[in-house]
């Protein structure tokens, strides 16, 4: 069984062989999902340098190894400023040819092809409007709050369209939702608010029976329930000083597979055995019946030694029928 059978198997809660790291994917995208400009710009960039995306929000490069920060915000008036804005379009050749060149070369039989929906809707409102006018916009100017929601998932419903046309088998959608406690944002607003506007694009690509990973950081538990009901593939990174992780696997075993749940604590301090001794437990507690992909609770740029102990531990502890470690 290759690792694309494997973790078909992982997501279905079948019979896997192994536990795997993650999907085995070929990554394609819009110009633009990675906060690109038409005149460039992006997070390679050096410290100090400056840019703007195609969504017109200004980007500011102001710490090495760390993404640049949204400092400049189109819609930060956003009852008075909705009407005139620009938006971007999703047909734009300058915006949707990328996703076709990507996809050329795709071996079907070992990935999946799988487009990206980066910053897919609070994350989005709020690099264009401010996170605290966001905040604040849900609650003081709740229609001008909504339009904007739905104008961005307008624009990302345009490009689910030709994921689909070229062929994707997955999606990865991102939005962080959680604080290391709780909830960004109380689960009124997200139900009124955000969970509408990503049903729309949700039942577009079930409907089309492509895979859903979702991205949210954080604690998550209270939105089990909703991330199983809107089709959510894979959850991901499953954050562990920051959620119940019996508790959280209880609620999905059988209904929607995870992916990470390596805490970063350990993986940037290590040791080499502390990181073995993780993976083993987390294998034990989270894949026992499938549905895990095992690997680390936040994407950083890890230790080289400390991130290859973690793929040679998932490599000796996730074979399939899977044994307890014993302990040290």
């Amino acid at each position: 069984m290759n690792e694309k059978k494997n973790a078909r198997q992982i997501i279905e809660f079948g019979k896997p062989e192994r536990v795997l790291t993650a999907p085995p994917t070929h990554p394609i995208s819009f110009y633009g999902a990675n906060h690109e400009g038409f005149e460039g710009g992006g997070h390679h960039l050096p410290v100090g340098e400056q840019w703007t995306d195609i969504w017109g929000v200004r980007w500011h490069r102001e710490q090495e190894g760390v993404m640049a920060f949204p400092r400049g915000h189109p819609l930060a008036y956003l009852s008075t400023s909705l009407d005139s804005y620009a938006w971007p379009d999703p047909d734009d050749p300058r915006i949707c040819n990328q996703i076709y060149e990507q996809a050329k070369g795709w071996n079907r039989k070992a990935t999946f092809l799988t487009g990206s929906h980066r910053d897919t809707l609070w994350e989005k409102s709020y690099m264009l409007v401010g996170m605290e006018a966001m905040m604040i916009n849900f609650h003081a100017e709740p229609v001008a709050a909504k339009a904007l929601l739905h104008r961005i998932m307008d624009f990302h419903l345009g490009i689910a369209r030709h994921y689909v046309a070229a062929g994707v088998e997955m999606v990865g959608m991102s939005d962080d939702l959680g604080t290391q406690r709780g909830l960004l944002l109380s689960p009124k607003v997200i139900e009124e608010f955000l969970i509408p506007e990503y049903r729309r694009l949700f039942d577009f690509y079930r409907e089309h029976q492509v895979l859903i990973n979702f991205h949210s950081c954080g604690h998550i538990m209270p939105l089990l329930e909703t991330f199983i009901n809107l089709g959510v593939d894979i959850l991901n990174p499953i954050q562990a000083t920051a959620n119940d992780l019996p508790k959280l696997r209880e609620i999905t075993q059988g209904r929607m597979a995870l992916q990470g749940a390596v805490s970063s604590i350990t993986l940037v301090r290590g040791p080499v055995e502390a990181i073995r001794a993780e993976v083993a437990e987390r294998i034990w507690q989270l894949g026992r019946e499938g549905g895990y992909f095992c690997g680390p609770d936040q994407g950083m740029p890890w230790p080289e030694a400390h991130i290859e102990a973690l793929h040679k531990a998932v490599a000796e502890f996730g074979a399939y029928p899977l044994k307890k470690r014993k302990e040290a």
